[in-house]
């Protein structure tokens, strides 16, 4: 009887320990392995845990714990009470948390960069953007002489989306210029090059005459360029790079990303609004100012928005200055603000609540949801509409992203953009 209850105290205690321990591991895995601060700041951590640890380190004096610098000896932290890291200059530093000296719990990697400051954007701006190639945005049939319908493009295995760069090894400039190719080819076969879902394929396609205008055609409607109105998110002065949207523009027909053949952005005035209601999105309705200098190019339409080089200084009316930026992990739910233009050329500040927070790992337009709070800014426009994508989000004077989109039933909430994607997108490292 005595050996069958030690028996049982034994395995309660081994079932108790590995519950403990299983538990502490699940808290030390609220801490990401790898934590980037900027030079000068600190994060605070509070794990509540009533045991003592050893961390390791390696040799250099990148960061500070709890004020004490680390120089490669081990050093002992009682996780009962809140401990804090900071930095001490840029480089990276290895922390090996272990338990009782020899259980390992953690191995974290920080990252110290130096502190990036930009100017915030605000301000409304026409977008102009050149495709590379045409985009096929729909494919019908053509009626010829013969009283039949014919479809070359559906039958050569032309998609909507496909972004055609070359008809027999010429590269296409512009949909006139793909006209004029197919209308010389007399009715022969030709050879296209498309570009579809980032790969290049090779079809051959037969224009047939249209009884219409007894012209060749094959069938495909294309687009070669966009216009819009948007809002610039940042100007960095150092590298004269700038970061507008949040977001990619996109083929209204077939919501393919469009590549970049040539772009540029203008000054633009907003000239009146289209209140969103619940499932219909609004809009800001603006111009290109006439007369207006080319603010600067456009390189790139990604995923997380339009970026190139400006060709001045871009400020903003709402004397905003260099601010520094806050990463993903530094940023906190709660109050904060977002810079954006409903009338003219004005940019003001907005009252807004950052909702929710979403880890990320790699680039994503929708980082956190945003909730509008300003009277002012409900009253004209339901909260959040079309046009105000890439306007910044500022939460304790440091730029922490960018609204990308509205929801439909939620005019007053949305979507923002983390600042570092966008930096990381524009070059900005």
């Amino acid at each position: 009887m005595y050996r069958v209850r030690f028996n049982r105290m034994i395995l309660l205690l081994i079932s108790c320990t590995i519950i403990a321990f299983s538990f502490i591991c699940i808290k030390f895995s609220m801490i990401p392995e790898n934590i980037m601060l900027f030079e000068g700041e600190q994060q605070l951590y509070n794990m509540r845990l009533p045991i003592n640890v050893d961390i390791s380190t390696s040799n250099n004096d990148v960061v500070k714990l709890n004020g004490s610098h680390l120089n490669g000896d081990k050093v002992k932290l009682n996780l009962g009470s809140p401990f804090k890291i900071e930095t001490n200059k840029n480089g990276k530093v290895d922390l090996d948390i272990e338990l009782l000296g020899f259980l390992p719990l953690k191995h974290v990697t920080v990252n110290v960069l130096p502190q990036i400051k930009v100017i915030p954007g605000g301000s409304s701006v026409g977008v102009k953007l050149n495709t590379k190639g045409v985009m096929v945005v729909g494919i019908s049939a053509i009626e010829c002489s013969d009283g039949k319908q014919y479809n070359p493009s559906l039958e050569a295995g032309i998609e909507a989306g496909d972004v055609i760069l070359k008809i027999n090894d010429v590269e296409v400039k512009d949909g006139v210029h793909v006209s004029n190719l197919v209308g010389k080819s007399s009715g022969k076969v030709l050879k296209l090059t498309i570009m579809r879902k980032d790969k290049e394929v090779v079809l051959s396609v037969k224009p047939v005459k249209s009884k219409e205008d007894q012209k060749y055609k094959i069938g495909a409607w294309i687009r070669d360029s966009t216009a819009g109105v948007g809002t610039l998110t940042f100007y960095d002065p150092k590298t004269n790079i700038y970061g507008a949207l949040g977001h990619p523009i996109t083929d209204v027909d077939t919501g393919v990303i469009l590549t970049v053949e040539t772009g540029t952005i203008v000054p633009a005035k907003i000239i009146s609004i289209q209140p969103g209601i619940k499932g219909r999105p609004g809009e800001l309705r603006g111009l290109f100012i006439d007369g207006g200098e080319e603010l600067g190019n456009i390189e790139k339409n990604t995923s997380c928005g339009i970026y190139g080089k400006a060709n001045k200084t871009l400020t903003n009316n709402a004397s905003f200055k260099e601010m520094p930026i806050c990463l993903q992990g530094q940023i906190k739910e709660g109050p904060a603000k977002i810079l954006t233009t409903i009338n003219g050329t004005d940019v003001k500040a907005y009252d807004v609540v950052i909702e929710k927070l979403t880890v990320q790992s790699k680039p994503n337009p929708k980082s956190m949801i945003i909730r509008v709070t300003d009277d002012e800014l409900l009253k004209k426009t339901g909260g959040i509409v079309q046009g105000m994508s890439g306007s910044p989000i500022i939460q304790d004077d440091k730029i922490v992203g960018a609204i990308t989109h509205v929801f439909i039933n939620r005019p007053d909430m949305g979507y923002g953009i983390y600042i570092e994607w966008m930096l990381n997108e524009a070059g900005i490292n």
